[in-house]
């Protein structure tokens, strides 16, 4: 349950940013908010807030990450993203506070729009690829350390990364290691050549919801600059996503010809970070892609 140091910290942040000293929270409700965090419907005389929670010792930074994120998807101007009030700690309770996004039943021209708008979001460019600050993916840390070239950075801050912790963890063996150090040859000659785009990071059926409008709203994100390729591929991961939301992104952003073919190779990634979060079938999932290329 939220602490009421927290909703005293809310109130008080609520108040000043409305100057409004009568503020009052009515009312505090759980809400669906994953497996990492505690999430609540806090009901104010101001209207509703969302806030979510978690342990500050046991993720990092993880909410003060996520809302620059946020704040860089939204500033982009392409798509819905909810408006971050404010991320804080309070003792060992770390929370961030989020606008409430109503949800409402999907517009007519919902998944063409969804398609439009991503594929606006990807022609927001910068010069390298990576961000200038790490962050998480799920409930792992995120390394974004900047580089020129693409398959560089997916090589070496993507895959590398979550294959060393897999087989430090005794998740993953030998033979695996040197099946991934067999493709990252092979990369140059699959990946084609890139323009650093912003990037979701996470996108897959539960990190979008439909907003009070009727339109999509991205949530919970892991940004940073890379090859939209990205995106796409996740979204293709755990399906959730129309055919019609594939063909309007495409009709506003064309990706190289080939592109279903790298697919897997880009859902490698999310792969191996759900064998470090959870084991099991997920691994013959990466040797099953492996054995492909």
């Amino acid at each position: 349950m939220i602490s009421e140091s927290v909703k005293k910290t809310i109130t008080n942040y609520l108040s000043r940013h409305f100057s409004d000293k009568d503020i009052i929270i009515r009312d505090v409700s759980g809400v669906s908010g994953g497996s990492i965090n505690s999430a609540y419907r806090f009901a104010t005389s101001r209207g509703n807030f969302f806030v979510k929670t978690n342990h500050a010792s046991r993720y990092p930074e993880m909410f003060q990450r996520e809302a620059k994120g946020l704040a860089l998807l939204r500033n982009a101007g392409a798509i819905k993203v909810p408006e971050v009030l404010l991320a804080d700690t309070v003792g060992e309770e770390a929370f961030l506070l989020l606008e409430y996004i109503d949800g409402a039943n999907e517009k007519k021209d919902f998944w063409e729009d969804f398609g439009k708008r991503l594929a606006q979001l990807h022609q927001h460019h910068a010069e390298l690829f990576g961000l200038d600050h790490d962050n998480y993916m799920g409930s792992l840390w995120q390394h974004n350390d900047q580089h020129s070239d693409w398959v560089t950075f997916f090589i070496e801050e993507r895959l590398q990364r979550q294959v060393v912790l897999a087989r430090d963890n005794g998740r993953m063996g030998r033979s695996d290691v040197a099946a991934f150090d067999r493709l990252y040859v092979r990369l140059p000659e699959i990946f084609p050549p890139a323009t650093p785009s912003l990037l979701h990071g996470d996108l897959w059926s539960g990190n979008f919801m439909t907003g009070s409008d009727g339109s999509a709203c991205l949530i919970d994100p892991a940004v940073y600059y890379g090859h939209p390729e990205i995106d796409i591929a996740m979204s293709t991961l755990f399906g959730g996503f129309g055919s019609r939301f594939y063909e309007s992104y495409y009709s506003h952003n064309p990706l190289p010809g080939s592109y279903h073919e790298r697919l897997p190779i880009y859902n490698l990634y999310p792969l191996l970070v759900h064998v470090n979060l959870f084991g099991g079938s997920y691994l013959s999932s990466v040797q099953q892609t492996l054995r492909r290329f």
